[in-house]
């Protein structure tokens, strides 16, 4: 099995941008082009849940939907998830992703590391490092700054 990761600094407090996370209504509007909507289809969040993730225009030529199973949660900190169907279930098996909150020392109400952590086994030799779902998911989470200072 092999693993990717990446991390940006946002400039909100780690519980904030787990909230904004975890809250469908919410993360459909960080950045719809992006990511158009995300919904429980089963469950609450917790493990065992599946969540929906359509994905907006930007990011349709990658994937367009991208359904989980949620494994782990840590809460307020992290939630760890299987891909269950959508392309990237067709490329990678398994593919599990980690995402993190963690504060920054002394700047715990205004800033955070949010990281991206994959694990994953390609399916065939000829499928590609999921760089553009790298991208995409540190793209994804910058735009939590921007969101929080237009509400």
């Amino acid at each position: 099995m092999k693993s990717m990761r990446g991390q940006v600094v946002l400039n909100i407090g780690a519980e904030k941008a787990w909230e904004m996370y975890r809250n469908n209504e919410i993360i459909g509007k960080i950045n719809p082009s992006m990511l158009a909507r995300a919904e429980y289809l089963q469950g609450d969040g917790s493990p065992g849940s599946l969540r929906l993730f359509t994905l907006g225009p930007a990011v349709r030529g990658y994937v367009k939907e991208s359904m989980e199973e949620i494994e782990e949660v840590e809460l307020g900190r992290s939630v760890t998830y299987k891909v269950v169907a959508g392309e990237l279930r067709d490329m990678y098996d398994p593919y599990r992703v980690t995402f993190t909150f963690l504060p920054m020392n002394g700047m715990e109400n205004n800033q955070c590391i949010a990281e991206w952590k994959a694990d994953f086994q390609a399916k065939s030799l000829a499928t590609p490092m999921p760089n553009k779902a790298r991208e995409f998911a540190l793209g994804f989470l910058k735009s939590f700054d921007k969101f929080q200072l237009c509400n």
